[in-house]
């Protein structure tokens, strides 16, 4: 995969993703009764609002100059749970993984949409093929359920009160550097590369190749 590919199509796809997904976020936080994105200026989907320096710029920077796969993650948008339950909390953090499945499923739609009534897109598929693909792999790396990432929000919904705040004190003191150790080792992504291929396959048939 050379640069300007990386620059110029993967990399608008990945800000409009994580734009999406953040503003999920906010959008059900509103609706639960916080209206603090909104205030905040962060209730849209414009990625210049969830730019995060480290995450958003410098991040897939380093990846596209190295030619590792690009990757990356948004500023997360404020939401204030002290007053919300565990089960709106919960559906606070689902929404971003969600919003980016039905992302990847309009992409998919388009795209074979596109595919039978048979019009060339003159190599323009690839942009609905690597919008399927970063939303999906987005979706399930945020649904692993280690602080801060959403999948934690949701294991605390599910789980029984008492287990959950243990959870939440043993995890969030340490859950970043959990999340860091992983990555680098590869081993999340050893554990994810399944799920992803599986979803990429069945949003994307025709895909020749694993990711």
């Amino acid at each position: 995969m050379n640069f300007f590919t990386k620059l110029f199509v993967q990399y608008p796809i990945l800000l409009f993703a994580i734009s999406v997904h953040e503003y999920a976020h906010g959008r059900i936080a509103q609706h639960f009764g916080d209206d603090t994105a909104r205030l905040m200026g962060r209730l849209t989907l414009n990625p210049l609002a969830h730019v995060d320096i480290l995450g958003t710029v410098l991040l897939p920077m380093l990846a596209m100059l190295t030619g590792v796969p690009l990757f990356g993650w948004a500023k997360p948008v404020p939401v204030n749970m002290f007053f919300m339950t565990r089960t709106q909390i919960m559906f606070v953090g689902l929404a971003g993984p969600v919003a980016n499945f039905i992302t990847a499923g309009i992409f998919s739609f388009v795209y074979y949409l596109f595919r039978t009534t048979g019009m060339d897109l003159y190599g323009a598929d690839i942009i609905f093929v690597y919008g399927i693909i970063i939303n999906i792999v987005l979706a399930v790396f945020n649904l692993v359920p280690i602080p801060p990432l959403d999948g934690s929000k949701v294991l605390e919904g599910v789980l029984p009160y008492r287990w959950a705040l243990y959870y939440e004190n043993i995890l969030h003191r340490y859950g970043s550097f959990v999340i860091i150790f992983l990555l680098y080792s590869g081993m999340l992504w050893t554990l994810l590369s399944p799920i992803v291929n599986f979803l990429i396959k069945l949003f994307l048939p025709n895909l020749p190749v694993s990711i």
